[in-house]
């Protein structure tokens, strides 16, 4: 909305008209402070609704940031070695046993006569 030069003077007129020269500081004083407010009040609905509008983004962004400090961290290849590793360790457990019992066997052998024959 855009007044021109000349509405601006009727506009001042009427008002210097309806209420008198005396009044006019008052109500200007008046106009100020309720534009002042007006706007203070403005500044705050607008600092609450960006407030608003940031937590929820911020709160996403954290839950990104922790989901890709976890994908860092986890090795998917760990499981696997631990378990090579396990198998690894039972084949030496099995193949040690197996030679304990096999020099079990032969220590018993060696102990054993047989049958005498007459």
């Amino acid at each position: 909305m855009e007044l021109s030069f000349g509405e601006m003077i009727v506009i001042v007129l009427a008002i210097v008209v309806l209420f008198g020269p005396d009044k006019i500081p008052e109500i200007a004083r008046g106009l100020g402070q309720g534009i002042r407010k007006m706007k203070g009040a403005m500044e705050d609905v607008k600092s609450e609704i960006m407030k608003d509008a940031d937590n929820p983004v911020s709160e996403i962004k954290k839950e990104i940031e922790k989901v890709k400090k976890a994908a860092q961290e986890y090795d998917p290849t760990e499981k696997i070695k631990q378990e090579l590793d396990f198998r690894k360790q039972l084949e030496l457990n099995t193949t040690d046993s197996k030679k304990e019992t096999e020099e079990k066997i032969d220590q018993l052998s060696d102990d054993y006569n047989g049958p005498v024959s007459r």
